[in-house]
C-alpha cells in the first residue's frame, strides 16, 4: 500500500538519472554545456537569479493597477514573456542540469492535455489564445520554482508582493469609508445590503479583489513569525489587519468562504509546527481548542453583525438570491457543454468557453466563465485535464507536507512561507469552487506563483548543487 501511494505522488521519482540516461536529455546536456561557457564568462548572469526574481517582480507590481484597464492583458505581456524567455535562458546555460520536481512533471503533464484539447477543440483559433497564456503562466512558474529555491529571493519577491497588496488595500478601506461606485450589479437589488458599499480598489470587481488579496492576508499573517526585528514584525501586523479588513469589505461570499478555509489550514500547520516543543498535553487539545474558539467568533461576530449576518444568510437562500440563481442558471449550462464533450473538452482559456457557451446559456444568463474552476476544467480539458489537475493537487500537498516535516524537525524559519502557500492553495480552491477569477492574470500569476514557492522546497538529493548565484543568495 505504501509502494502505491509513493508511486502515485511521484515520491521516487528518478527525473535526474532519466535526464542523463534519455537521448533527449544527452542532447540538451551537451547544449547546456557549450553554452554555459557563455554563461561563466558573463558578469550579468552571474546574478542570474536575481534577475529573473526582479522580472517576475514587475509583473507582480503591474498586476493589481492595470486590471481595470481596457489594455491590462496587453501591458501584462511584456513582463510574462520575458520570465519565459529568461526561465529558458536559464535552463539552456546551466550546466549543472539542474531537474525537474515531481510537480513540474504533473503541470507539464496538464499542459500537454490542453495542447491535445486545442488541437481538438472546436473552436481552436480561441483556444490556442487560452493555450498561449497557460503556457506563459507555466514558463513563469517554472522560473520562480527554480529562483526561489534561494530564500532571500523567496523573501524578496513575497515582501514586495505584500508592499504592493497592501497599497491596494488602503485604497480599497478608503473606498468603505468614503463610498465608491458601484461598477456592475453586485448585490440583488431586493436585498437589505443593496445600498451596501463594496470595495474594489483598482482591479475593478470586488470579486476579483477578495481572490488578490487572500495569498496577501496568509502571508501577511505568516509574516509575522518568519520576518526577524520588532519593525518588520509590526508592518507585518498592521498588512495582515487591513488586507483582511478590506477582503471582508469586499462582501465576496466566495473570497469570505476562501478566506476562513485558509484560516483554518493556517492555524492547523502553526499548531503542528510548533507543537513539537510543548508538553503532551497541549500537543493533544491545543488544536481542537484553537479550532473551536475560532469557530465560536466567527459565528458569533456572523450572529451580530446585521450586513454579515445578511450576506452569509444568501448563502443558504437558493433561487431567491439573484447571485446563487444567475450561478445555477449557468452551472446547469455548463454540464450540457460537459456532456457534449466529456473527455478532453473544448479547449483552454475564457476566449474558448465565450465561443461556446451562447449555444447552451439560458436565456438572459450571458457568463465569461463557468462559475466554478472545476466545472472550468471539465468544460476546457475534460474529464482528462480535470483528472491530472487532482493529481497535480495530490502531488503538491503530499511534498509541500514532507517539505514542511523535514524544516519543522531543524526549527527553520523557512518553513513558515511553505505553511504560508499550502494554506493559500486551500484557500483559492476553495474560492475557486464558486468563483472562476483564475482566468484573470492578477490572479492566475498569485496561483501560479503559489505552486512555485511549494516547488522550490522539494529536496531531491539526486539533484545537482546550487549554481553559484544559488549559493552566492543563500
Amino acid at each position: 500500500m505504501n509502494s502505491v501511494w509513493q508511486q502515485l505522488t511521484l515520491t521516487h521519482l528518478p527525473l535526474h538519472e532519466w535526464s542523463k540516461a534519455s537521448y533527449l536529455g544527452h542532447w540538451f546536456g551537451l547544449l547546456r554545456k557549450q553554452l554555459s561557457r557563455w554563461r561563466q564568462s558573463s558578469v550579468l548572469m552571474q546574478y542570474a537569479d536575481l534577475i529573473g526574481t526582479l522580472i517576475a517582480a514587475a509583473v507582480y507590481g503591474l498586476a493589481p493597477f492595470v486590471a481595470d484597464s481596457p489594455f491590462g492583458n496587453i501591458l501584462l505581456l511584456p513582463p510574462l514573456v520575458a520570465c519565459a524567455a529568461f526561465w529558458l535562458l536559464l535552463t539552456l546555460t546551466d550546466e549543472s542540469g539542474y531537474g525537474f520536481t515531481p510537480i513540474h512533471v504533473l503541470v507539464f503533464l496538464y499542459w500537454g492535455v490542453s495542447v491535445v484539447s486545442t488541437v481538438l477543440s472546436p473552436v481552436r483559433s480561441q483556444a490556442m489564445e487560452g493555450l498561449l497564456k497557460l503556457t506563459l503562466y507555466i514558463m513563469m512558474f517554472a522560473l520562480l520554482a527554480r529562483v526561489l529555491r534561494s530564500p532571500r529571493l523567496r523573501s524578496l519577491l513575497i515582501t514586495s508582493y505584500l508592499h504592493i497588496a497592501l497599497i491596494v488595500s488602503v485604497v480599497g478601506v478608503r473606498q468603505w469609508f468614503f463610498g465608491a461606485k458601484a461598477l456592475a450589479t453586485w448585490v440583488d437589488a431586493e436585498s437589505p445590503l443593496a445600498k451596501t458599499t463594496r470595495v474594489y480598489s483598482f482591479l475593478g470587481n470586488p470579486n476579483l479583489l477578495a481572490a488578490y488579496l487572500l495569498p496577501a492576508c496568509i502571508f501577511s499573517a505568516v509574516a509575522i513569525f518568519a520576518w526577524k526585528g520588532w519593525i518588520p514584525k509590526a508592518l507585518a501586523v498592521v498588512m495582515t489587519l487591513v488586507n483582511s479588513a478590506c477582503l471582508v469589505l469586499t462582501f465576496s461570499r466566495g473570497g469570505w468562504l476562501g478566506f476562513v478555509a485558509a484560516g483554518f489550514v493556517l492555524m492547523m500547520l502553526l499548531v503542528h509546527w510548533w507543537s513539537i516543543h510543548w508538553p503532551r498535553f497541549w500537543r493533544v487539545w491545543a488544536l481542537p481548542l484553537l479550532l473551536g474558539l475560532s469557530a465560536t467568533l466567527l459565528v458569533g461576530a456572523v450572529m451580530t453583525v446585521e450586513p454579515l449576518r445578511e450576506r452569509v444568510g444568501s448563502i443558504f437562500a437558493g433561487r431567491e438570491d439573484s447571485s446563487n440563481n444567475f450561478r445555477l442558471n449557468v452551472w446547469a449550462a455548463v454540464q450540457e457543454m460537459i456532456r457534449d464533450r466529456p473527455i478532453l473538452g473544448i479547449g483552454p482559456g475564457n476566449d474558448a468557453f465565450n465561443a461556446v457557451y451562447p449555444r447552451y446559456q439560458r436565456t438572459g444568463y450571458t457568463a465569461l466563465s463557468a462559475y466554478s474552476i472545476f466545472l472550468e476544467i471539465l468544460v476546457e480539458t475534460g474529464i482528462v485535464g480535470l483528472a491530472c489537475f487532482l493529481w497535480l493537487l495530490l502531488v503538491l500537498v503530499h511534498h509541500g507536507w514532507a517539505g514542511l516535516q523535514r524544516l519543522r524537525k531543524v526549527s527553520d524559519r523557512e518553513g513558515f512561507w511553505l505553511i504560508a502557500a499550502l494554506a493559500t492553495l486551500a484557500g483559492m480552491l476553495v474560492h475557486g469552487l464558486v468563483d472562476t477569477v483564475w482566468y484573470r492574470p492578477q490572479i492566475s500569476t498569485l496561483w501560479w506563483m503559489t505552486i512555485a514557492i511549494v516547488a522550490s522546497y522539494y529536496s531531491n538529493r539526486a539533484f545537482a548543487p546550487a549554481s553559484t548565484s544559488d549559493r552566492e543568495w543563500q
